[in-house]
């Protein structure tokens, strides 16, 4: 359940109010277990300063997700579908016999439902990329969700390096991918897929800019390509040519995903806050493949 705060204190001051019954052991408990979120962002901090607007929430999926050993929080879930917060260098899925989101999930959602449920990938993040992932928990709402795909609405936050010739715009192009599994745009021909991409921007970061993707399509890399294409390519993201100076993890992060839900009149909405020191860019590598 959401609540609106009406007065400025401390979070540990807010959450005694709230469970006047519980000692402070118990609610210090809470707070570590990373459930808390204020205006959609995890809080663990007992002195957080609260003012009035803010918005409280407990994320018990969260907490069931850390206790089943799962490396990614779970922003959202029902009988039909779930949502995670993907971390930044694992795969949606994959082949090579490498540990996967979808099997991990899947894992979880056995032994959750014993063996009624697994994950059904309805759409994918490069292993790059972190941020607002979903999964579908049987085939069947699988496909009516992705037969209603261009209902979603997605979003991304995206630091690119340098500042875009316009504040907005639209990129539109054809992708194909090579053999060497990097993809390109190309000019109109049978084998490439459409694209669109679009941007706005939020702010200037010292000699980067923050930008809020919105995209119409879903290509692979296509978020990627396109900023390369205008000349602002991702921080961090060599593969389309950033700056190879420092290792560091990609700046694009899925931060909203709106959806028709599979079974019920209603559109789902599900955000993930900005990963910590994602606008960060210090004089070093950063450990990150």
């Amino acid at each position: 359940m959401r609540t609106k705060v009406t007065r400025r204190s401390t979070l540990m001051e807010f959450l005694t109010e709230q469970y006047p019954d519980s000692p402070r052991t118990r609610i210090k408990k809470l707070l570590q277990s990373g459930t808390i979120r204020i205006n959609d962002k995890p809080v663990t901090l007992h002195s957080y300063p609260l003012k009035p607007g803010d918005v409280f929430e407990v994320n018990k999926q969260a907490g069931i997700a850390a206790k089943a050993g799962l490396p990614f929080s779970v922003l959202f879930e029902d009988q039909h579908v779930i949502v995670i917060d993907k971390p930044a260098g694992i795969s949606t899925s994959s082949t090579d016999g490498s540990r996967n989101i979808q099997e991990m999930l899947s894992e979880f959602l056995r032994s959750q439902s014993k063996g009624k449920f697994r994950a059904f990938v309805v759409h994918r993040l490069d292993k790059e990329v972190s941020g607002v992932l979903l999964f579908a928990k049987t085939q069947e709402v699988m496909e009516i969700i992705k037969d209603n795909w261009q209902e979603t609405e997605k979003h991304y936050y995206a630091l690119v390096e340098g500042i875009p010739k316009e504040q907005e715009g639209t990129i539109r192009s054809w992708l194909i991918e090579d053999k060497s599994q990097k993809v390109h745009s190309v000019g109109e021909r049978p084998d490439a897929k459409y694209s669109v991409t679009n941007y706005k921007t939020i702010k200037k970061v010292d000699n980067n800019t923050l930008l809020d993707i919105r995209t119409d399509t879903g290509r692979k890399n296509q978020i990627r390509v396109h900023l390369s294409d205008i000349g602002c390519p991702i921080v961090g993201d060599r593969k389309y040519g950033a700056s190879d100076e420092f290792k560091r993890r990609v700046r694009l992060h899925a931060y909203s995903l709106s959806f028709p839900h599979p079974a019920e009149e209603r559109t789902i909405t599900v955000k993930s806050p900005m990963p910590e020191g994602f606008l960060s860019l210090k004089q070093r590598d950063e450990k990150y493949k």
